[in-house]
């Protein structure tokens, strides 16, 4: 019953996608962040409405045509479906987390729940179409750890009202993909993410692979807010899609719960790999032009706004530094994301998203990269998880760094940390 529930909210106002964007498009005029906030709610709902309706109606894998980077490796195409639900909850997930509320942004907000929901037990339902690939390529490690850290930034909206027998088959499935041995990369925190989310519902875990991921990546610390992933450097944007993120996730698990860690307290770890975070970020707003441009650097580049999952999660958390003032993070993001998201050919035709950074440019893709891996773009919208009436959203909007910087005007320099 509750999942024929799931589906009849989650697909009855399908039809209402149109209005409900122009709604909150139409919003654009409101004072400080409401224009900023409207426009990243109407494009977090277009990046998803089209993935969420037809996987929670088990039509996802019928109607998302696959487009693979010109240089993949061969691998089961099927890893798409699980990377393109998985990532893309991730980062929607402290936005559908957010109170009901009457407003035209939380009746969207709430039909989306509806149909993440669904969407979760149609992805471990032997039954259903849109029963995800948990079995061969170790490539789903990498996207059940987006897949559980959804589950974890939002229990209240995406765990706890799911049926006994999707959650018993999620915890199940999560168990047996320790059969994958990750190797020594960024790939250890997607293995950690897994643990510390069973850590987190009271399930058995395996302290382990929570441990050994902290310590390497302690290891892999470089300084001034860098961590290398591996035993190489790689000038890319990794410290944001997986490295810090995961690891200040991990370890707030940890913390809450009091859980095993050699010879070391998860508090104090917790606290050091904050503070870096909290540096890495000052880093990353330093690379936003003017215009709301970035470097394009490094590996999975077309993971587009992705890069900036560091200061959208601080933002979330009401932990940015003092250096950096909400308003001040609020409109760099909003120009980003402005920057990138303005060309059509982001999206295909029937609404999902293309390869490419700015646009559609398969050319970029990595040799692991299919459109469904684009869906980690939706981890520089986790801000949407604070109300409309937080300071982010209210704050004056502020000049950031390069603005400041190419108008001639005050701003600070910058210096490196020791931490």
């Amino acid at each position: 019953m509750e999942r024929r529930n799931f589906m009849r909210t989650a697909l009855a106002g399908s039809a209402a996608m149109g209005a409900s964007l122009g709604a909150l498009a139409a919003a654009d005029a409101t004072p400080a962040g409401g224009g900023e906030r409207a426009y990243m709610a109407g494009l977090l709902q277009k990046m998803a409405e089209p993935v969420l309706s037809n996987m929670a109606s088990g039509a996802l894998q019928k109607k998302f045509t696959l487009e693979l980077s010109p240089t993949w490796d061969g691998r089961d195409q099927r890893v798409a479906y699980m990377e393109c639900f998985a990532r893309l909850i991730a980062g929607m997930a402290p936005w559908l987390g957010l109170p009901d509320d009457g407003s035209a942004e939380g009746r969207t907000r709430r039909r989306l729940q509806q149909m993440a929901l669904q969407s979760y037990a149609n992805s471990v339902d032997p039954a259903s179409p849109d029963c995800l690939l948990w079995q061969g390529h170790g490539q789903v490690l990498v996207d059940s750890a987006y897949f559980t850290n959804a589950l974890m930034r939002a229990p209240h909206a995406l765990w706890e009202p799911l049926d006994a027998t999707t959650k018993q088959r999620i915890v199940q499935q999560v168990k047996n993909l320790r059969r994958i041995d990750p190797p020594y990369i960024n790939w250890l925190l997607f293995a950690a993410m897994n643990e510390a989310w069973l850590l987190s519902i009271g399930e058995q875990h395996d302290p382990m692979r929570m441990n050994v991921a902290i310590r390497k990546v302690n290891e892999w610390y470089v300084g001034d807010g860098w961590i290398k992933d591996g035993e190489s450097f790689h000038f890319d944007y990794y410290n944001s899609f997986v490295m810090f993120p995961m690891l200040v996730e991990i370890l707030e698990v940890l913390e809450k719960q009091n859980g095993p860690f050699w010879n070391a307290k998860p508090v104090e770890l917790l606290a050091q790999a904050l503070k870096r975070m909290q540096r890495y970020a000052e880093h990353l707003e330093r690379f936003i032009s003017p215009q709301g441009t970035f470097p394009p650097i490094g590996r999975s580049l077309t993971y587009r706004s992705a890069a900036f999952q560091p200061l959208a999660l601080l933002a979330w958390r009401k932990q940015l530094p003092a250096s950096l003032p909400p308003g001040q993070v609020r409109a760099a993001l909003h120009a980003v994301h402005k920057a990138l998201w303005s060309a059509p050919s982001n999206f295909t035709e029937d609404g999902f998203l293309t390869i490419g950074f700015a646009g559609h440019q398969p050319e970029l893709g990595d040799w692991y990269s299919n459109n469904g891996s684009m869906y980690i773009a939706s981890a520089s919208f986790l801000a949407l998880g604070l109300p409309a009436t937080d300071t982010y959203w209210t704050a004056p909007a502020l000049d950031w760094t390069q603005k400041k910087a190419f108008a001639g005007a005050r701003f600070p320099k910058d210096y490196p940390v020791t931490y």
